[in-house]
């Protein structure tokens, strides 16, 4: 990721190697008329055009890029990611980006589209020495601001949350094989974030804390599961928020086996618990004064003989027992051995994130998250959040059959998947209510947004997404603000 800052300087007096130039359909841009129409560009949202500088500035280069007449934070987050790749495409190590942000907030916006928009994931790649391409190695954020202490900490924040998205990116993008459960909870046990206490449930534990969701979910691996508990505790938070995050590391399905395709990106299934860890360690890192506790429940769901059969009743944190139908359903059982951790806490507020539903894609499509909870108050102010992050995420009810379908079994206390074939998300969600108590509750169910199976789009590359790292931590200032 390149070293951002924030410069008082002028597009045509920056030195660099590249100036990003946002365009907006309303201005006249005398200096550079001639050139843009000469290569076409016409201003329109999202267009790029690169071109020679010429005598245009002390840059080597321009890549005009085209904005909306009021562009909000978003559209220049956007803007920001996609002129940053052309200027790295044009062999820019340097560059200036000149997107004529309003105020701080979208400073901060220019500041984290470049942050995400630099983001490769190259670990498996082996090096080609004929490849004569650059990475852009700094970026200055041109705005008026630069020098008011508010947009230093406005651009300093975007980095840091930029940062962690990319983390999680880093995870979710990781070969299953190289990422199961107790090396996953080593990664996150070693990452030594000030200020924060980590503690690694192992089989044992888990088995003598009565987990037997992780325990059940990953009796087919050879494998164990694990469950990383971390806390952030600043002095005089002004309350305390809990997440949780599923982290299947590899989904197979279990016995309830999938099919081929249907496994070929589940080494995304823990993406969940990668956005928890990231947006936990960015809280931490910005010192937020709002007490956090984060559970990232651990396990990798495969078939064998000692897997979990459809039938078998698992106890889970708390005692509650659950009748087994699909093993492919296993989201739910690890985090609800999760989620009774967190309704056992002090916390205020639970949060869990997963990719839980196929459902939810069929309901919201590929970049929209599902949110639900048992407190629509709650639920509304984490959907606000993810509007200001820039996460589009959408309501959904948790209806009072569905509730009581949850419970409408002989067997066992509950019922761990839906009898009927609709309203997945929707049963999911009110099979997780069942173990949060009376704690204020939210599901954010990203199994969409949480993996690209595309091209790459403005600052969204291939791959894992990082989806609700930024919606998590806004949520955490935003609660800290209240």
């Amino acid at each position: 990721m390149p070293v951002v800052t924030a410069s008082t300087s002028k597009p045509t007096t920056v030195r660099a190697d590249a100036l990003v130039l946002g365009v907006r359909t309303d201005e006249d841009a005398v200096e550079v008329a001639d050139a843009l129409a000469a290569v076409g560009f016409t201003g329109k949202e999202g267009q790029v055009a690169t071109f020679p500088a010429g005598g245009l500035g002390k840059v080597r280069t321009v890549v005009a890029v085209g904005l909306p007449v009021e562009p909000s934070a978003e559209k220049l987050r956007r803007a920001a990611a996609v002129g940053l790749r052309a200027a790295e495409k044009a062999g820019a190590r340097t560059v200036a980006v000149a997107l004529h942000p309003a105020g701080v907030d979208e400073v901060a916006a220019v500041a984290e589209g470049v942050g995400l928009g630099a983001y490769r994931f190259e670990t498996y790649k082996s090096p080609d020495p004929d490849d004569t391409s650059t990475r852009v190695e700094s970026v200055q954020v041109l705005t008026p601001f630069a020098r008011q202490s508010t947009t230093t900490a406005a651009v300093e924040r975007a980095v840091v949350v930029a940062r962690a998205v990319n983390a999680a990116r880093d995870w979710v993008n990781t070969a299953p094989g190289d990422l199961r459960p107790p090396g996953f909870a080593d990664a996150i046990a070693a990452l030594g974030t000030k200020g924060v206490d980590v503690s690694v449930w192992d089989e044992k534990r888990l088995a003598k804390e009565g987990c037997g969701g992780l325990i059940g979910v990953g009796a087919g691996s050879d494998v164990p599961p694990r469950l990383v508990r971390m806390t952030y505790t600043p002095s005089e938070p002004v309350t305390h928020l809990a997440l949780v995050g599923k982290g299947i590391t590899f989904d197979s399905g279990g016995l309830s086996i999938k099919s081929g395709a249907g496994m070929q990106t589940m080494k995304m299934d823990m993406a969940g618990a990668a956005a928890v860890v990231a947006a936990f360690t960015a809280i931490a890192e910005l010192e937020l004064p709002i007490a956090v506790t984060a559970w990232a429940c651990l396990a990798e769901n495969m078939p064998s003989g000692s897997a979990t059969r459809p039938g078998d009743v698992l106890t889970l944190r708390g005692g509650k027992t659950v009748e087994v139908h699909n093993t492919d359903a296993e989201g739910r059982l690890v985090l609800g051995d999760g989620l009774a951790l967190a309704a056992e806490s002090d916390a205020d507020h639970v949060v869990d994130v997963a990719t839980l539903t196929g459902a939810c894609l069929v309901a919201l499509g590929e970049r929209t998250a599902g949110v639900l909870g048992n407190d629509d108050a709650f639920r509304d102010q984490v959907l606000a959040s993810a509007e200001r992050a820039g996460e589009a995420a959408w309501p959904l009810p948790i209806p009072e059959e569905i509730g009581t379908s949850v419970t409408s079994t002989t067997i066992a206390d509950l019922r761990q998947h839906n009898p009927k074939p609709y309203g997945g998300t929707l049963y999911a969600a009110a099979f997780l209510r069942e173990f949060v108590g009376e704690k204020s509750w939210a599901h954010l169910d990203i199994a969409g947004p949480a993996w690209n199976d595309g091209a790459v789009r403005d600052y969204t590359t291939p791959g894992g997404t990082g989806a609700a790292v930024r919606t998590l931590v806004r949520l955490a200032e935003d609660l800290s603000a209240s």
